[in-house]
């Protein structure tokens, strides 16, 4: 049967920082790198072996995938770069303190732009060096495409495409994908994955750099979920948040 393994990069300088990260192109910390070797430990230790990988065009999902290939002796591998499985762009909020900014716009605004469904931030100028139409890496991608700023809502849509396109045609042609990503666009994949309603995805935690196995039947969908590794107590899994959630519990 099809397997899915997904793996939430490690922490990163911003992440690090407290500071709105989206788009901004930020690497690795020293704890994150580590975070990185033991996904690829964990993998190891439970005899799983993907043969094919996709990953987002940001450097700190890039190098958790070097590091975790790299680990497993599996450089080798086939590696494919979408724009589409970028992390949230969380538009003119990118660079600033989460902390400052609630005290500038108030906790509930803040609240509204990080944890909803489909409250987009505010919105890039399109003269903001901010601007993904600025930067190289996204100069065969339509203008019109790229984010000044997306609700969650907005990420999973855009995500949709390379989940149903490459990743799902992989699984379909019997190999098995590691994507590494960011927080959003694995919520968007789970989301689809677990049936998860809207209202409850915002509520997902996706761990950073502890890998998250799918076994999925012939017709792609779950038959069982799990974490690979040392798991803290607190981490739940997407469609157990969703049951519990469902529950009005």
């Amino acid at each position: 049967m099809p397997q899915l393994i997904l793996l939430r990069h490690g922490e990163s300088s911003w992440n690090r920082s407290n500071l709105f990260t989206g788009w901004t192109d930020v690497d690795l910390t020293d704890t994150g790198k580590r975070q990185a070797a033991d996904a690829a430990a964990a993998l190891t230790a439970a005899a799983l072996t993907p043969d094919l990988c996709f990953t987002s065009v940001q450097i700190r999902a890039i190098r958790t995938l070097w590091i975790a290939l790299d680990e497993m002796e599996l450089a080798w591998l086939p590696v494919v770069r979408d724009w589409r499985l970028n992390e949230r762009h969380y538009g003119a909020l990118q660079g600033f303190d989460k902390g400052e900014m609630a005290e500038l716009a108030g906790e509930e605004q803040v609240h509204a732009w990080r944890r909803s469904w489909d409250v987009r931030p505010p919105q890039l100028d399109l003269q903001d060096p901010r601007f993904p139409g600025h930067d190289p890496r996204y100069a065969e991608v339509p203008r019109k495409r790229l984010p000044r700023g997306e609700s969650l809502q907005d990420t999973v849509s855009r995500m949709k495409p390379a989940w149903e396109g490459p990743v799902m045609q992989a699984l379909k042609r019997g190999r098995t994908p590691l994507v590494a990503a960011h927080g959003n666009s694995i919520r968007g994949m789970v989301k689809m994955l677990d049936a998860i309603p809207d209202a409850v995805i915002p509520h997902v935690e996706i761990p950073v750099g502890i890998p998250l196995l799918y076994d999925l039947d012939e017709d792609l969908r779950p038959n069982s979920s799990r974490y690979i590794g040392e798991v803290p107590e607190d981490v739940e899994l997407p469609r157990d948040i969703a049951r519990r959630m469902g529950s009005g519990d």
